[in-house]
């Protein structure tokens, strides 16, 4: 995988999450810390993937959603 300018920008938004761009172009976001187990029943997913930086932002925006409303 290899990294672009646009994945560099992306990390200080969403601290705790490595972002890596594949061979393909696709990007892919991983959770450095995984959720706790009710998050991730709860239907959060600690590696996702996206075509684009800005979908890419909103997977990931889901899945920290997810795991706020998991901890209620």
């Amino acid at each position: 995988m290899t990294q672009s300018r646009a994945v560099a920008a992306a990390r200080p938004v969403f601290a705790g999450w490595r972002i890596m761009r594949s061979d393909a172009g696709r990007l892919w976001a991983t959770r450095e810390r995984p959720f706790p187990v009710a998050v991730e029943e709860a239907g959060a997913y600690r590696t996702v993937d996206a075509d684009d930086l800005v979908e890419l932002c909103q997977v990931i925006a889901v899945q920290e959603g997810l795991a706020e409303q998991a901890a209620r």
